[in-house]
């Protein structure tokens, strides 16, 4: 195979091989409870040094909740893999979590911005689409993909992409390495306790995240019978043999919107930003995050019932999202 042009971005050396066997070695397919709390789902299964992945941002179906417990923990050098982002790596930068992020597009963020200029963070540009690929490659266990666009653009300079002479058709064509995540945090509608989970709307690339990591925890609007789950086997997303935790967080995605359920907090959303444009994201992380223990107790303490009634309220489809 001859490589015309590399970018030089900084990736992970793909090991279809190893992950293959971790996941043999590891992933169990007995049915038993996985539910455990926030707390214990990151203590147990989020390290320092971690390769993080999630499906949503921050913005719509984004697991705010088990972000805002990575932060709480302090986890620390965690590589991060977004694609399209919202304030999500803010946050996480800001909580001093992260040290490298694949991002496929990037929101206007001071945090991040001063954070990069600063060396803080290093950042390995793709395309919203070259991350899903890299995960979709590292869910079937192949070192690569091909893709047919990035080559010759500004982003592939600063990809780990290459630029090859396609052995079947003698043309030019690019390869993107495959992407195998330490752990995925994804929020769902509903899951039963073995961890099947149900996803009802739009979405990314939950599969492809889910698929291609280690570990899985997977924080849910609902907890649902298996029984439950029986009976519509089509409408289950992720199967439970991929799960590690399962943790019930009602309003798991606020500020964020929920699709179906509820709708996002303009206000807290408004705050987050201007404390982002700020350079006051300490003091956002104070009152939103350390202040208290669980994402539950910041609902009851600062949001309150009044509000998240209304947000329930705003979400038009509410009553049709199991369709």
């Amino acid at each position: 195979m001859e490589v015309l042009a590399s970018g030089k971005g900084v990736y992970r050396t793909p090991d279809p091989d190893g992950h293959r066997e971790w996941v043999r070695t590891h992933k169990s397919r007995e049915l038993k409870s996985k539910v455990m709390t926030a707390k214990e789902a990151v203590e147990k299964f989020v390290s320092d040094g971690d390769y993080l992945g999630y499906d949503l941002n921050i913005h719509k179906r984004g697991p705010a909740a088990l972000m805002h417990e990575i932060i709480r923990q302090k986890k620390k050098d965690l590589w991060v893999a977004v694609r399209f982002s919202g304030m999500d790596p803010a946050i996480l930068i800001a909580g001093g979590c992260v040290s490298r992020i694949d991002i496929g597009w990037f929101i206007q963020s001071g945090t991040c911005s001063r954070a990069i200029q600063e060396g803080l963070i290093k950042v390995t540009e793709w395309t919203n689409g070259a991350v899903v690929y890299r995960e979709l490659a590292g869910a079937m266990g192949l070192p690569f993909l091909p893709l047919r666009y990035i080559g010759g653009t500004d982003t592939f300079e600063q990809s780990g992409a290459k630029l090859i002479k396609d052995p079947f058709t003698g043309q030019e064509i690019c390869l993107v390495p495959a992407l195998n995540l330490d752990v995925a945090v994804v929020h769902v509608h509903q899951c039963d306790e073995f961890g099947n989970a149900r996803i009802f709307g739009s979405g990314l690339s939950p599969m492809e995240t889910c698929s291609c990591a280690k570990k899985l925890i997977i924080s849910t609007e609902e907890v649902v019978s298996s029984d439950e789950i029986r009976r519509r086997p089509q409408l289950t997303t992720v199967p439970y043999y991929m799960v590690d935790a399962v943790v019930h967080v009602p309003f798991g995605t606020y500020p964020g919107a929920m699709p179906g359920l509820y709708g996002s907090d303009p206000e807290h959303m408004i705050e987050m930003m201007m404390a982002d444009r700020m350079g006051t994201m300490d003091a956002y992380l104070e009152k939103w995050v350390y202040a208290f223990e669980s994402h539950a107790e910041m609902l009851d303490k600062l949001v309150g019932a009044r509000k998240l009634i209304q947000l329930m309220q705003a979400e038009t489809f509410r009553e049709g999202y199991r369709a």
